[in-house]
């Protein structure tokens, strides 16, 4: 009997031979068998925990198959004496979970500071071009043509800087909406100020 399985049976008593602590104690000496039988016992719990944190299923079935192998691979470091294998393996679960989040969040901050530092925004060489060259009145008459969120997207994005992201927030529509209005709205701002490529 190893030392993990004596201190297991010394804090809590002998547990029946299916309880989480057995198979954990079994799963420790390399039983496969005892972790099949034990991840039959903590996936349900440990997918709940972690769809509770991610609100995604894709993300939760991942981060739950994550856990259940840590759980596999951390089985012999596990001690009874602080606690029930349900609560450890739900207190990993819960971890992963808040990592994961941690994780996503960075991503889209990085993306985000990425996306501001970027100075090189997308334009249209024929609309820079002409809009360099034609005085203010000329443009106005052309924005005059654009529809309003022709204009909006074309003036926020190329006079005050703004990523097609941050148009499409200031302006309540979807990025994609925001994209085809602007490129509509440069074709014909291009015709209304008779360049041509």
């Amino acid at each position: 009997m190893t030392a993990h399985a004596v201190a297991l049976r010394t804090v809590t008593g002998p547990e029946p031979r299916n309880s989480p602590e057995q198979l954990l104690a079994r799963t420790a000496l390399g039983d496969e068998q005892a972790f099949a039988a034990l991840y039959d016992l903590l996936v349900g719990p440990i997918f709940g925990t972690v769809l509770q944190v991610l609100r995604s299923r894709a993300h939760a079935e991942e981060v739950t198959q994550e856990v259940l192998l840590e759980i596999w691979r951390k089985a012999a470091t596990f001690d009874a004496r602080r606690g029930r294998v349900q609560t450890w393996a739900l207190t990993i679960a819960h971890r992963r979970a808040i990592d994961r989040v941690r994780s996503e969040q960075s991503a889209i901050n990085r993306e985000d500071r990425a996306e501001r530092l970027d100075l090189r925004r997308p334009y249209d060489d024929v609309t820079e071009a002409t809009l360099d060259q034609l005085d203010r009145a000329q443009v106005r008459a052309a924005l005059a043509v654009l529809t309003d969120l022709q204009r909006e997207s074309i003036l926020l994005a190329y006079f005050q800087g703004y990523t097609t992201r941050e148009v499409s927030e200031k302006l309540g529509v979807a990025v994609g909406t925001v994209k085809t209005r602007m490129r509509d709205g440069l074709v014909r701002l291009r015709d209304a100020l008779g360049v041509h490529r």
